[in-house]
């Protein structure tokens, strides 16, 4: 059953403390790795959601062990060999393999980064999709997959089969379509029997994702040559049969994309936020919020791993979203109350998250009476000194939900968030934080 969450915030009693939840981008990486490696591999975070479960699940089903413990996960690893014990063993009486099955929920991420790397295993499997998930394209990958060696499914099917084994050689991926691609061919390459190039054509968007992705592999062992040619683009040199090397013990980075919520919740009240366990020296890339808060006119403090940002008048600004998709929705609420004109441009991957973002931020904040438009490749949002009350659709996507219940604060009545268990998605204890900030949501 849907719930609906209705917020009347006090902005003058809107203060305090949160813990930064563990970042789903270095979860994923790392329990993948972890899945990959030549032994078993604690992995420390308390949290959980239901992007990083859709990970755990799909690795489950290609043979992995993971147990989720209070503090930490424990990953036992697939068995990796030239005979993949999953295919041996899952056969029929007539000698038919049985696909092994896989669930990844509603999570981008765990899709396009997992069919990789079951080509590269050679399991044969039938992947689950919910939601919007079958809907988002896997094209230029797909075809890249199917030309070194893999059968697929048509795109769209759900379930989505998965069968052959990819060879090594020269892959050819856009830059500008989805980092996802290029993580998973990052992860799946090194295992193949012979060496591989992936060429990155065009301008390589959201780019420090891809970096976290080099960073967690190189961490287990991994090696990959990297080189920018003089048109911008890169061409990965990763040589074959190498194996994956358990670190052991390793912790996943507080989460700067959902950590910008909150944050941006100090930007427009009237008192300070601090958000905890951020590490400034993370590969996220979405910890450019501190850079744009401040650009905006918040005053902005670090000390440690606590960040806090506090009120001062907002200016409009200039944003190119290319390597910051996931902060368009908050950026666009503390916009909305800055004065003059913001324009956010490069917003067409927005289209394909788990809602059409550009046209549901904008259908959020108009209802919540913001001025904001869709202008070409930009969006467009004229400040206003208060919003209003209302009653939003989360169009069920995460940032959406959480983009308006932060809204709320400087909106002049209710808002009430349909569906606003979307942010499940990514951050279940969203509602918890907001509360023991300002003491007056109720869920109904």
């Amino acid at each position: 059953m849907k719930q609906n969450v209705t917020l009347n915030i006090n902005i003058d009693n809107f203060v305090g403390r949160v813990r930064a939840i563990a970042s789903k981008s270095h979860a994923h990486r790392l329990l993948i790795a972890g899945a990959l490696s030549d032994c078993p591999t604690r992995l420390l975070t308390p949290d959980s959601s239901k992007d990083i479960q859709a990970t755990v699940q799909t690795l489950q089903g290609l043979g992995a062990g993971i147990t989720k413990e209070a503090e930490f996960y424990e990953i036992t690893p697939i068995i990796i060999n030239t005979k993949n014990s999953h295919t041996e063993k899952n056969k029929s009486e007539d000698g038919c393999i049985i696909p092994a099955e896989a669930d990844c929920g509603e999570s981008g991420s765990t899709l396009r980064f997992i069919i990789p790397i079951i080509g590269a295993l050679g399991i044969a499997t039938n992947i689950t999709m919910h939601g919007r998930l079958s809907e988002r394209p896997l094209s230029p990958m797909y075809e890249e997959l199917i030309s070194h060696g893999l059968k697929l499914s048509p795109q769209g099917s759900n379930p989505f089969s998965i069968s052959g084994k990819l060879t090594g050689g020269e892959y050819v991926i856009a830059g500008n379509v989805s980092s996802q691609f290029i993580t998973g061919l990052l992860f799946a390459l090194p295992l193949l029997d012979t060496d591989s190039t992936l060429h990155v054509t065009g301008v390589l968007q959201s780019r420090p994702y891809v970096d976290i992705t080099l960073d967690v592999i190189r961490s287990f062992g991994i090696k990959v040559e990297e080189e920018l040619l003089s048109n911008g683009e890169v061409i990965f040199t990763i040589p074959g049969n190498q194996t994956y090397r358990s670190t052991k013990e390793t912790y996943v980075d507080g989460d700067w994309s959902n950590a910008a919520f909150f944050l941006a919740a100090g930007a427009i009240g009237k008192n300070p936020v601090t958000v905890t366990g951020l590490n400034t020296d993370s590969l996220q890339g979405d910890k450019k919020i501190l850079e744009l808060l401040k650009s905006f006119g918040a005053d902005v403090s670090v000390e440690g791993m606590d960040v806090t940002v506090s009120p001062a008048p907002l200016k409009a600004v200039e944003i190119d979203a290319s390597d910051i998709p996931d902060l368009v929705p908050i950026l666009s609420v503390v916009a909305s109350v800055a004065d003059g004109k913001t324009v956010i441009r490069n917003i067409e991957r927005l289209r394909i998250k788990e809602s059409d973002r550009v046209q549901t931020v904008i259908s959020t904040l108009s209802a919540l009476g913001a001025d904001i438009k869709e202008s070409g490749d930009s969006i467009v949002i004229n400040g206003k000194d208060t919003l209003k009350g209302g009653v939003i659709d989360s169009f069920n996507d995460h940032r959406i939900a959480m983009s308006a219940a932060i809204a709320a604060i400087r909106a002049d009545g209710e808002v009430t968030i349909e569906d606003a268990m979307a942010v499940s998605k990514s951050y279940p204890g969203f509602y918890e934080d907001l509360n023991s900030l300002s003491h007056t949501s109720s869920v109904s």
